[in-house]
C-alpha cells in the first residue's frame, strides 16, 4: 500500500468531517420541509457518499459493525425490537450522522482505530512468501476468518487464529533454513515441530529471519495453545486480539520484505 496507515486515517477523518457538516445541513433542511425536491436529491446524494465511505472503512464486509450500523440507521424499531416502517427523513439523517461520528471516534483512538481500514484497491492478504505451497490457500482463508472473528467481537477466536498463522509462517521459515543453520542461532535439539511456540519465535529472531516485533505479543497470545479445551478459559480482551493481529502483520512484512 503506497499510502501509510497514518495518512489513510487522516484522509478518512477529513472526509468524514466533511460528510458530517454536509449531513447537518441536509438534516436541518429536511426538518423544515422534507417535500422539497432539491432537499430530497441532496439527501440521496449525501447518503450514497456515506455508503461508499462506510463500505471502504469496513473493507466491504457487511458484517463489520460500521456496515451494520449504517444499514440499521434506515430502520425504525418497534417496542419489541422488530423492524417496522421507516423513520422520518431527518431522523434517518441524524442516525447516519451518529454512525459517521462513531467512525471518526474509532479512527481517532490511540490503539489504532477500527479493525478494518481498507479501500477497494487494497488486495487481500497473500502468502506467496510461504515456502510450503500447500499452506498458502489455507493461511489466506484463515487470515480472512480471523478478520471476520474480530469484526464479530469473537476475540478469543481472532487471537488464536492470528497466533496460529504466526506460528505456521515462522515454522515454515525455520524449516526452509534447515536445522543445521538454526543450531548456530541457539536452536534447541530435536525437530522444529516439537519446539514450543516461544522457542520458534526466539530462534527465528536470533537467526535474523524476523525482527523484534514479537516482543509486543501479550501473555495470552504466547499461551494460545493452552487456551480453551482442557487449558485455561481466561477471557481474551479486544486489546489482546488486536495486538496479536498487529504482530502477525509485522512478522508477515519481515518474512516478505519485498511486498
Amino acid at each position: 500500500m503506497a499510502e501509510s496507515l497514518e495518512a489513510q486515517i487522516k484522509s478518512f477523518v477529513s472526509r468524514l468531517d466533511h460528510l458530517i457538516r454536509r449531513g447537518e445541513q441536509v438534516r436541518d433542511a429536511l426538518a423544515k420541509d422534507s417535500s422539497i425536491p432539491a432537499s430530497i436529491v441532496a439527501t440521496r446524494a449525501w447518503q450514497e457518499e456515506c455508503g461508499v465511505a462506510i463500505n471502504q472503512l469496513s473493507g466491504g464486509s457487511k458484517a463489520h459493525w460500521l456496515a451494520r450500523s449504517f444499514s440499521e440507521a434506515f430502520l425504525m424499531r418497534s417496542t419489541k425490537g422488530n423492524a417496522s416502517e421507516g423513520a422520518a427523513p431527518h431522523e434517518i439523517v441524524q442516525r447516519l450522522l451518529d454512525v459517521l461520528t462513531q467512525a471518526v471516534t474509532a479512527l481517532s483512538r490511540e490503539d489504532g482505530g477500527p479493525v478494518i481500514i481498507a479501500s477497494e484497491n487494497v488486495p487481500p492478504r497473500r502468502f506467496g512468501f510461504v515456502h510450503n505451497a500447500e499452506l498458502r490457500d489455507v493461511l489466506e482463508k484463515a487470515y480472512a476468518d480471523g478478520r471476520f472473528a474480530m469484526e464479530e467481537g469473537n476475540y478469543d477466536l481472532a487471537m488464536r487464529t492470528s497466533c496460529g498463522i504466526l506460528e505456521a509462517i515462522v515454522t515454515d521459515a525455520l524449516e526452509y533454513n534447515g536445522q543445521r543453520y538454526l543450531a548456530s542461532a541457539g536452536g534447541p535439539t530435536g525437530k522444529i515441530g516439537d519446539w514450543s511456540f516461544d522457542q520458534r519465535l526466539v530462534v527465528a529472531e536470533k537467526a535474523g529471519l524476523i525482527r523484534g516485533g514479537c516482543a509486543r505479543l501479550p501473555a495470552a497470545a504466547r499461551a494460545y495453545r493452552e487456551h480453551g479445551g482442557n487449558g485455561t478459559n481466561a477471557m481474551i480482551s479486544e486489546r489482546d486480539a488486536k495486538l496479536a493481529g498487529q504482530v502477525l502483520n509485522v512478522i508477515m512484512r519481515d518474512l516478505n520484505p519485498g511486498r
